[in-house]
């Protein structure tokens, strides 16, 4: 036991420190009580990170079914070839009259504008006097042959004068087809100054307007944009790896956002052959015709969600869809072994709304994750 004198001496050593001394011991006081909080709250985070991690997943077991072997896919409704016509003007001149607006329904052969005729309406009238006086001259060339073949005949009018009677009368013949065909071309120019409707159907837009002044060229402007509504199809985007599975005539039925009750049906008519790829996601383009419309109006550019249906496999390996996904072009699935993950590549085969087939990459028994971080 310490006595008395040896505290009250070394109670005097630490005063003879000062207060430097007391403020030292205080901070180191200080930050070893703020390190030893820090390191339990995290311990304590980690462990709430660990938990919430274990959370984030529910597991499946790899099972036999059958699928049915439907496709699901995306497309877009659009005009078939020459279902949707863009109407210009042949010749150059003044917009006088409008016949039609936006919505309209028109029948083939329909006026849809008027350009001013004035010049061509001229052209046609010169061109018909001119073929006027051909006639004319045919007329007196003929009557100048017939009587030259009979001088000829009496032996008045020389071999020579007959030729040239005949080569006459032939420039002349020529001269009046020529002005038939003159008076037939401004004719049909004078017919283009009335616009009329190539197709029956419904007008989808109109770029022009009374007064506006249009000049022909190679490129023909376009006044009028009108689509046949009954010569719809439908083009859907197919997955590659459900492509192989496609064919022409199989049924498909499909929903648009405008009418989400009603199924319309269809069937496969045609795929394209070149791939349509988007962030490295490759489809191909299968058209499907549009049978009953059940009394509704579909339109262009609206979109569709399509099932196209095939057959069934019986007793194939399957997991949930969501079990898988796609990694860079590949299809992958979280593997679970004593509560940890394992990514695995797979090769997926048939799919239906809840399941996918897997081809390769899995056993039956073995459990996947559904939901991993």
């Amino acid at each position: 036991m310490k006595s008395d004198a040896y505290h009250e001496a070394e109670s005097k050593e630490i005063d003879r420190g000062g207060p430097d001394m007391k403020k030292s011991l205080v901070v180191a006081i200080v930050i070893a009580v703020i390190a030893a909080s820090g390191w339990y709250a995290l311990q304590r985070l980690s462990k709430d990170r660990g938990a919430t991690a274990q959370s984030t997943w529910t597991e499946a077991a790899v099972t036999r079914r059958d699928i049915s072997s439907s496709i699901r896919a995306t497309g877009i409704i659009k005009p078939m070839v020459g279902a949707e016509v863009r109407v210009g003007s042949r010749v150059s001149g003044v917009v006088t009259r409008l016949h039609t607006n936006v919505g309209d329904e028109v029948s083939r052969g329909q006026l849809l504008a008027e350009l001013d005729s004035t010049e061509l309406r001229a052209r046609l009238d010169q061109a018909v006097a001119a073929l006027d006086r051909a006639r004319a001259e045919l007329d007196y060339a003929a009557s100048e042959l017939r009587r030259k073949t009979q001088l000829a005949q009496s032996g008045v009018a020389s071999p020579t004068d007959l030729e040239l009677a005949e080569n006459e009368f032939r420039v002349a013949q020529l001269r009046v087809a020529e002005g038939e065909a003159n008076v037939e071309y401004a004719r049909t120019q004078l017919g283009y100054a009335q616009i009329r409707a190539p197709i029956a159907g419904v007008v989808a837009s109109v770029s022009t307007q009374e007064g506006e002044t249009v000049a022909a060229s190679f490129t023909t402007p376009t006044f009028v944009t009108i689509m046949d509504l009954d010569r719809l199809e439908l083009r859907a985007h197919v997955d590659e790896t459900d492509i192989g599975r496609v064919s022409e005539g199989q049924r498909a039925q499909f929903t648009v956002d405008t009418y989400p009750e009603t199924d319309f049906e269809g069937t496969v008519t045609s795929i394209y052959p070149d791939a349509v790829i988007e962030n490295t996601v490759v489809n191909y383009i299968t058209i499907i015709s549009i049978g009953d419309r059940q009394g509704k109006t579909l339109r262009p550019e609206m979109t569709a969600n399509v099932t196209l249906f095939l057959e069934t496999r019986e007793n194939v390996l399957t997991v949930p869809r969501k079990a898988i996904r796609r990694d860079r072009g590949r299809y992958v699935v979280s593997v679970v072994h004593d509560g940890t993950l394992e990514e695995r590549e797979v090769r997926v085969g048939w799919r239906d709304d809840t399941f996918t087939e897997i081809v390769k990459g899995l056993e039956e028994g073995e459990t996947v994750a559904i939901g991993t971080p």
